[in-house]
């Protein structure tokens, strides 16, 4: 079922690029080749994504962790692979945007009905799963759980909504998927607090110290592209003349 899902994100991502890419007059050979190298990449780097928990690389390329963090960095790593092996100089970030903003909403389906749901909560919205669910002691005692993986199924579709509404707002290339990967890793980090994964120091998550260094970078861009002006149009913020 996990597999199943995957595939439809993947399926559904690529249909978005191709339609995205076309409506800019950006579809050619060039293009799809990145989209090979983000299929690569990320199949490669969900696996090693798990690298860190154990030194038995046969073991985990086999059965190992399936890391959506550890797929998305392969996919980015691809693209730059794929894109400096033919020198294609075209930017295809505000293309994969949208793309991976839906495929993740399909794609985190399968986690959400396959996978340990979250921590155990009193919200009303608290869900079960079965006993045999694997690394879940609150699914042995029938303890209602966050359903971690609904939370991000809601912000990938909300994030896919706003792109759509300001890929023609923004004119500076590349800004789409700036924000987009920003948006993720904030709330990845803040949802990690819901999720089952164990904690190892500091009472945060192995994904959340992943994702630390990458939120100061994001941050540091983020604040770059804002004093250029780059995301003006989506703020109504007009430029004071002197």
């Amino acid at each position: 079922m996990h597999e199943l899902f995957v595939a439809l994100g993947v399926a559904v991502a690529s249909v978005v690029f191709v339609r995205e890419a076309r409506r800019r007059g950006a579809l050619n050979e060039q293009s799809l080749v990145t989209v090979a190298g983000a299929l690569v990449g990320g199949a490669v780097g969900m696996r090693l994504a798990g690298f860190a928990e154990t030194l038995d690389l046969g073991e985990l390329w086999l059965y190992g962790s399936r890391s959506i963090l550890g797929g998305l960095t392969g996919a980015y790593v691809g693209v730059l692979v794929a894109k400096k092996a033919i020198r294609y100089q075209g930017k295809t970030g505000d293309l994969f945007a949208p793309a991976v903003a839906l495929g993740m909403a399909v794609g985190r389906i399968g986690c959400h009905l396959t996978e340990a749901p979250g921590r155990p909560t009193t919200l009303p919205w608290g869900v079960h799963a079965p006993p045999t669910t694997p690394e879940c002691p609150a699914c042995l005692t029938g303890q209602p759980m966050h359903p971690s993986f609904v939370y991000e199924i809601v912000f990938h579709l909300a994030a896919f909504a706003l792109i759509m509404w300001a890929r023609d707002r923004l004119t500076q290339p590349g800004e789409l998927f700036t924000l987009y990967v920003a948006g993720y890793a904030y709330f990845r980090f803040l949802v990690e607090f819901t999720r089952a994964n164990e904690t190892v120091w500091l009472d945060l998550t192995r994904p959340q110290w992943f994702l630390v260094p990458g939120m100061l970078l994001i941050s540091i861009r983020l604040w770059y592209g804002y004093r250029r002006g780059f995301y003006d149009p989506l703020l109504a913020r007009r430029k004071v003349r002197t």
